[in-house]
């Protein structure tokens, strides 16, 4: 399992978010971090989620 990390921003640049989860590929990961905004609402936010090596898995704005 590789770790990743989920972020939200505010469109001032403010973090609402900034977490890690686990998962076994970008593809998991992806999905694993649309799933958790949805759950907590974010999904209109711009936001992010980046694997280990700092490869961009996830990017809306």
């Amino acid at each position: 399992m590789r770790k990743y990390i989920l972020t939200v921003f505010k469109k001032d640049g403010t973090k609402l978010l900034d977490e890690s989860f686990e998962a076994a590929d970008d593809k998991e990961a992806r999905r694993i971090g649309e799933q958790r905004l949805d759950e907590q609402q974010y999904s209109d936010y711009t936001s992010r989620v980046t694997s280990p090596t700092g490869k961009l898995v996830h990017f809306h704005r």
